[in-house]
């Protein structure tokens, strides 16, 4: 996967994204309303656990939201792309915040486990797709490929900041006051993030999709025209995009399981407020992968790209078990800071990752479905959060944090090794046909 550095004019950095009309308009209250997103699952998970006492209770109320989030997330994209950003996204935010409410409600009258769990999923099935909806207006913005390359780093890297700020910020609000406000707080800057995003020129621009007789044909393989009626391909049928969401359910594995045993470690150390610093090392670690990502021009396809890093990636977790391995029982200040020193590799290889997925899934999809087609990817690595959430919670409790690292490094390590061999022989859509001829490293 070698890289040449591409040369420093202003107008080809990260500033000249910035610089774009209406980018900072948009950009800044979509990473408000992300934020939220980064709070969220530590805020619920630290709710659950101090009221319930479990860990499992935890895992399976924030993996049911996870679970429930990206059940919907495509549905929810494919409203946005029929509907238009405003009407979808708002909606979708307040219900949201009313479910995280809800769930704040069953937890203080003591309800049964299983009422906390559903009413998490129900907050769940309404996370606004706000990460899908940005990228599509950076796609409209920026139609040169390469350009969008560090589009698409910047938003990775706008992401894994809040990521960072995210968890601190739960722990602060869990220090001086209770996880109560910090869902709260998650809620609020869900529906604050959603209504600036969407007031904006470039959010309101992607406006409902046109009806099929008035949207032009989709590029044909052989040059033929196709028909003006044609619906738009459905981007779970596209080459290369299941083996795509494949892989990067491994990613969500390791993500998921990082998180419930970081948050286990932190409890050792005497309080589970402890795990938001750890967790924005790890984040940290992503900000600065995605940056360096983004800062190259690879001559690998993307596809290629995205097996090393994944690869990579699995290389590092076991890297973190092994030191996991020697945090003593009642772990000190220097144990801790050696396990979030060996959470940042793992994470400087998420954003680039990410980033090479959307790639993909952009040079394999038509323009009208990108936000379905961005929301498939959010969907394959948050079900794989999800999922390790919920299981790794059992394994911790039954056997410590450091076998539920385990246990996630190898969920991922065979969901990927069944979905590389399709990814390293390239098939093409017409559209990315196309979008090859335009960047050659674009697949």
């Amino acid at each position: 996967m070698t890289a040449t550095r591409t040369p420093p004019p202003a107008r080809a950095g990260y500033l000249a994204v910035l610089a774009l009309p209406g980018a900072l308009r948009v950009f800044l209250p979509a990473m408000l309303g992300r934020l939220s997103f980064a709070m969220v699952a530590l805020a619920l998970l630290l709710l659950v656990q101090a009221r319930t006492g479990s860990f499992a209770a935890a895992g399976l109320a924030t993996g049911a939201f996870g679970l429930a989030n990206v059940l919907a997330s495509p549905v929810r994209a494919r409203l946005v792309d029929a509907r238009g950003q405003r009407p979808v996204l708002v909606a979708l935010a307040i219900a949201h915040a009313l479910g995280l409410v809800g769930v704040l409600a069953v937890v203080r009258v003591g309800a049964p486990v299983a009422v906390v769990v559903v009413t998490a999923a129900l907050a769940g099935l309404a996370m606004p797709p706000l990460g899908a909806a940005m990228r599509v207006v950076w796609a409209a913005l920026v139609p040169d490929p390469r350009m969008r390359t560090r589009a698409y780093s910047l938003d990775a890297v706008g992401e894994e900041v809040v990521f960072t700020v995210g968890p601190l910020l739960v722990a602060a609000l869990v220090a001086v006051a209770d996880p109560e406000v910090a869902v709260l707080a998650s809620a609020a800057a869900s529906v604050l993030g959603t209504l600036g995003m969407t007031s904006s020129r470039l959010s309101r621009a992607q406006g409902a999709r046109p009806p099929a007789s008035a949207r032009p044909a989709a590029p044909e393989a052989h040059g033929a025209a196709g028909s003006s009626r044609r619906r738009p391909a459905d981007p779970l049928r596209q080459p290369l995009v299941v083996p795509l969401l494949v892989t990067l359910l491994g990613v969500g594995a390791v993500l998921g399981s990082v998180e419930v045993a970081v948050a286990a470690l932190a409890e050792r150390a005497g309080g589970t407020a402890l795990a938001g610093p750890l967790l924005a090392a790890f984040a940290a670690g992503s900000a600065v992968g995605g940056l360096a990502y983004g800062s190259r021009a690879w001559r690998a396809p993307a596809r290629i790209r995205l097996v090393v890093l994944v690869a990579a990636m699995l290389a590092a977790t076991a890297l973190l078990a092994v030191v996991a391995a020697r945090v003593p029982a009642a772990p000190d200040a220097l144990a801790l800071l050696l396990l979030g020193a060996a959470l940042v590799p793992v994470g400087l290889f998420l954003a680039p990752a990410m980033v090479s997925g959307y790639l993909l899934a952009d040079a394999q999809t038509e323009p009208s479905v990108r936000t379905e087609a961005s929301a498939w990817v959010n969907t394959a690595v948050n079900t794989g959060v999800a999922l390790a959430a919920a299981a790794v919670g059992a394994v911790v409790d039954a056997a410590g944090p450091v076998a539920g690292i385990v246990c996630g490094g190898l969920a991922a390590l065979v969901v990927a090794g069944i979905a590389a061999p399709s990814l390293l022989r390239r098939r093409a859509t017409a559209w990315s046909a196309a979008q090859t001829a335009a960047d050659p490293c674009g697949l």
